[in-house]
């Protein structure tokens, strides 16, 4: 039997040179584990887990596989857990991003390499979600994800915290002086008290909800919190739904991750006023399938999308409150027209089918189009002198009167110049400066830390200033909020115009018209570039050099460009 049509344990034989030996092998070793000899005929459902003692966000995991196990189980099919890379976003350093391709290719590789006719991808945090999605399109695979589900929130003191929004907002106050160590530490005990991802409209839960309206995920499984036994049931779906499509051979991630289902997630996005790193992590979604995700779509799509989820950090409510309002099939149900009803789900159904039944039972946290939280997406694509090719800004979360702003630019040529001088009281700053941080993008951080909050100086915070215009090549926390440009392309590390910019510089910003503008001369700019000079590489081996070599800038999507869709003919692009 051909390899490709092959099922269960004929699937994907060893090479011994025999296949008939390389069979009779692999079944006698599967035999050793204490199969019997009809389970072993039955088809496999691969688990990819990604737990970790090193990943809070998913300490439930070994209890999602039991139950994605039950599942599998009672359809029919044969449940295998595999290991794979897992990225816990605040233990890895210099930062996750840098990682999500690796754990892609763990991914795509083991899915593609082992015996297993369809894959359950397990997973939550930050960059967990888009690495496995990313590797499922490659191998293309019949496949379905299944998230973690995010923290219930704390109360505390007549408030209700969510990591990690809260967390960023006390640590202000006790920047400012509004909170004493004693306080601080109180605090840091009660902001992320259960299992799960943050409890704010972050970049997981961000993924969360593109992942099933992407259509790689089972209908209202984005929101479940992750301690909720619906978790539990969703994983049990999850599983058997997997049995199906193993059975079925399809439907696979190319039948399902389409120019349609792509857009489709780009309206969500922009409807939850989601993470911007949620761009990055579309466009190389799409080019994994070969399509061409240009920015000026997020925008173009922008002006026509409201934002309905009152979260934070946008809104005031948490994910919790978001489940219990009706979850994503809710909010979806209040923009079918923005949306490409006939797209193919992982149920097999189409999105609109799914949506049938849906309806909202909070409109405080889900609002009505007509009380929408903004009339378009919170977000922005700028272009301009100082972003020739695209620079993002989060509108939902900064303060409106910064939108249309200019003032002389503070320098940062790297984090640790910013970190040595941002807080000295003679540095040369007032509510007016906009800070400037330099090589903070894919190869200058390494790997676009979520550097782009960067911290208002204290001598300002004390002076009642709460939000400012930032400007960096880096990326911020789904969970950040304040008056920041990010993603800035090209990096100043590649000598893209940022690396340019000198104290004193005048930077003009106005979002409206979509325009970010160094305020410079072109002879004094010629000038400046014929002086710079490409900071030495960062790297020398592992992972770190492959990762430098081959890394495709901010708007390109930040994947390893020998990874991205090597269609014979080129795809038409999203429209």
């Amino acid at each position: 039997m051909a390899n490709d049509r092959a099922r269960g344990f004929r699937r994907n034989l060893t090479n011994y040179g025999d296949r008939d030996f390389a069979l009779y092998l692999r079944r006698s070793f599967a035999r050793s584990m204490g199969y019997s000899l009809e389970m072993l005929e039955r088809p496999i459902i691969g688990i990819a887990e990604s737990g970790s003692g090193f990943n809070n966000c998913h300490r439930t995991i070994p209890e999602l596989v039991e139950a994605v196990k039950r599942g599998v189980l009672a359809a029919g099919g044969l449940p295998l857990e595999f290991p794979t890379i897992s990225l816990g976003e605040i233990f890895l350093s210099p930062t996750s991003l840098m990682f999500r391709n690796l754990m892609s290719m763990d991914v795509e590789e083991m899915v593609r390499a082992q015996p297993m006719d369809a894959v359950v991808l397990i997973g939550g945090c930050d960059k967990t979600v888009p690495a496995q999605l990313m590797g499922a399109i490659s191998a293309n695979l019949p496949a379905i994800q299944l998230v973690t589900g995010p923290m219930l929130a704390m109360p505390y003191r007549g408030e209700r915290l969510g990591a990690c929004t809260d967390c960023r907002r006390f640590w202000a106050r006790y920047r400012a002086g509004g909170v004493d160590e004693a306080g601080i530490n109180e605090i840091e005990g009660n902001l992320a008290t259960t299992a799960g991802t943050c409890a704010v409209m972050g970049t997981a839960s961000t993924m969360a909800c593109i992942a099933e309206a992407l259509g790689m995920a089972l209908p209202d499984s984005a929101a479940i919190p992750a301690v909720h036994a619906d978790r539990l049931r969703m994983a049990e779906a999850s599983g058997k739904r997997a049995a199906a499509m193993a059975q079925a051979g399809s439907p696979r991630p190319s039948e399902i991750v389409t120019p349609e289902s792509v857009e489709n997630a780009l309206r969500v996005l922009l409807a939850i006023g989601g993470s911007t790193n949620a761009i990055i992590h579309l466009v190389a979604l799409a080019g994994r399938r070969g399509l061409q995700l240009p920015l000026r779509l997020f925008d173009e799509i922008s002006g026509r999308v409201p934002v309905l989820a009152n979260i934070r950090p946008s809104g005031e409510f948490l994910m919790e409150d978001f489940y219990y309002a009706g979850g994503l099939r809710a909010l979806l149900a209040e923009i079918p027209d923005c949306l490409h009803l006939e797209s193919l789900t992982v149920n097999g159904r189409t999105l609109g089918e799914n949506m049938q039944g849906a309806r909202v039972s909070n409109p405080k946290v889900i609002r009505p189009r007509e009380q929408a939280l903004a009339a378009t997406g919170g977000t922005a694509i700028l272009y301009g002198s100082l972003a020739p090719d695209g620079a993002v800004i989060k509108t939902s979360a900064a303060d409106p009167r910064l939108l249309r702003h200019t003032g002389p630019a503070i320098v940062f040529r790297d984090y640790r110049d910013m970190e040595a001088r941002i807080q000295q009281e003679d540095l040369a700053v007032d509510e007016h400066s906009v800070l400037v941080l330099q090589n903070a993008g894919p190869l200058g951080g390494p790997g676009m830390p979520e550097w782009g909050m960067l911290p208002i100086p204290q001598k300002l915070l004390k002076q009642g200033v709460r939000d400012m215009v930032r400007i960096s090549d880096a990326r911020m926390s789904g969970t950040s909020y304040g008056c920041c440009v990010l993603h800035v392309a090209p990096e100043s590390f590649v000598g893209g115009p940022l690396a340019l910019v000198r104290s004193g510089d005048a930077i003009d910003l106005d979002v409206p018209a979509r325009r970010l503008t160094l305020k410079v001369g072109e002879e004094e700019l010629a000038r400046r570039r014929a002086a710079w000079r490409r900071p030495p590489p960062k790297y020398q081996r592992g992972f770190g050099a492959l990762f430098q070599d081959n890394i495709s800038q901010a708007n390109e999507g930040c994947d390893l460009r020998f990874l991205e869709g090597t269609a014979p003919t080129p795809e038409p692009e999203i429209h």
